[in-house]
Parts: C-alpha cells; sequence; structure tokens
C-alpha cells in the first residue's frame, strides 16, 4: 500500500538526497558559491573515507588520532562556531546562516526557525547539533532552496500560495487540500510565503513525516500514538 503523506515510501526524505550522494555546497548567494571569509571555503563534496556516525554528537575520533573530518571543506565552518562542547545550538546555527550569506537575498532565518533546524536532528533531545547532523541539515537546505528557486523566478524572496502546493508536491508530499489550506493560513504573510517561512514549513514536514514514518513499521498510513509519545514528537518542532 503506498504511504499517503509521502510520494514513494521506502525513498529518501524530502529535503535529503539518496545514500551516498554529497550536499551541493553553501551558497553564499542567491544562486550559490563558495563560503566567504574564514568560515572554510567551498562548501560539500563528499564525506572522507570512513565517514561519520550517522547522527554525529561531537567531534569525531578520539584524542589523539587523526579527525576523520579534517579533510571535509565543512569542518572548517563547523569548527569556527560550534563551542567547547563540539556542537551548534540554534544561536550559533543562525550567526553561521547569516554570516555565510545563504539565503542571499532572501530574508535571513529567524531564530526560531534555526530552532525547529536543530529540532529536526535532534535525536537525543540535547538541543544542539553534532558535524554529522550540521551536513545533513545543509543537504536539506540546498535541496529546499534549489525547489523554492524553482517556484520564485521573480527572485521576489516570496512564491504564492499555489506555487507553494506546487513545491510541497515537488518534494513528493501528497497532502489532503484541507491540511495543505491550514499550511498556507499557517505560514503565508500578505497572502505569500517567504523563505524562512517556506524552510520552517518544510522542517516540519519532514520532522513529523519522519517521526510518523518510523512508527508505520506496516506502511500502512496509520498509526497509534499514545499521548506521551504524541507530544514528544510534535512538541519541539
Amino acid at each position: 500500500m503506498a504511504y499517503p503523506g509521502y510520494g514513494g515510501y521506502g525513498g529518501p526524505m524530502p529535503g535529503m538526497p539518496a545514500q551516498g550522494m554529497p550536499p551541493h555546497g553553501m551558497p553564499g548567494g542567491p544562486m550559490g558559491g563558495p563560503m566567504p571569509g574564514h568560515m572554510g571555503g567551498p562548501m560539500g563534496g563528499a564525506p572522507p573515507q570512513g565517514g561519520y556516525s550517522p547522527y554525529g554528537g561531537g567531534y569525531p575520533g578520539t584524542y589523539g588520532a587523526p579527525t576523520p573530518a579534517a579533510n571535509d571543506p565543512m569542518w572548517g565552518c563547523f569548527t569556527a562556531i560550534a563551542g567547547q562542547d563540539g556542537e551548534i545550538d540554534a544561536e550559533e546555527l543562525q550567526r553561521c546562516l547569516t554570516q555565510s550569506g545563504f539565503t542571499g537575498s532572501y530574508t535571513p532565518f529567524s531564530l526560531e526557525t534555526c530552532r525547529i533546524m536543530i529540532a529536526m536532528l535532534d535525536r537525543d533531545f540535547t538541543g544542539k547539533m553534532g558535524f554529522s547532523e550540521f551536513k545533513e541539515l545543509f543537504t536539506a537546505l540546498n535541496s529546499w532552496k534549489q525547489n523554492f528557486m524553482m517556484f520564485d523566478q521573480d527572485r521576489s524572496g516570496t512564491v504564492e500560495p499555489h506555487e507553494m502546493t506546487q513545491a510541497i508536491g515537488a518534494m513528493g508530499y501528497r497532502i489532503s487540500p484541507q491540511a495543505l489550506n491550514a499550511m498556507m493560513k499557517r505560514y503565508n504573510k500578505g497572502g505569500r510565503i517567504f523563505f524562512d517561512d517556506y524552510v520552517a514549513c518544510c522542517v516540519k514536514l519532514r520532522a513529523l513525516t519522519e517521526n510518523f514514518r518510523r512508527r508505520d513499521t506496516m506502511q500502512q498510513g496509520s498509526v497509534t500514538f499514545q499521548y506521551d509519545d504524541f507530544i514528544l514528537c510534535t512538541i519541539a518542532i
């Protein structure tokens, strides 16, 4: 049975490439480009040999041993903003995204959007992300930005509700008209959706779909939640 909330059940989640595909890099302007200044140069590329743990915590590797991430172009950016604990919180993420010029001419990300970006990948509920989570986030952000730009052809930094609906469909989601209408009401400002709100919507869709999908072990599009489990899955997003 096809999963009703997500097209191609069993494939990669929306906003993420197939397993093994590298991120496209962190854009430095509306159409992409290298990371400016001291933040580490162009970002992206395939992970080094050996890779990282699926959902990293702190810095990979052990004391005195070569760091697997040392040759990764994104490592310099991560270490430039990570705290002494080797992880990034929402404030540090917002500063990174702003300083890098990731949004280009689009509205910079709000702190609230950065918080839910962290929550999307915060599987151990620390409120922070490690290096592998940091890379995973930028892979998703690049994909979402490219999708947004397909519909924001006049580069106004906004899309109309019907274009937002098309963008969601292009990511593989199959959502009822009622749910789509509620989504448009939630995220529009003056009848248009700004890039920051578009990303916030994409983050919530992906995180909630992942939570649902893990529990839909029979792939029937139906699960039973205990109240506390439901709150745990939704409160941070």
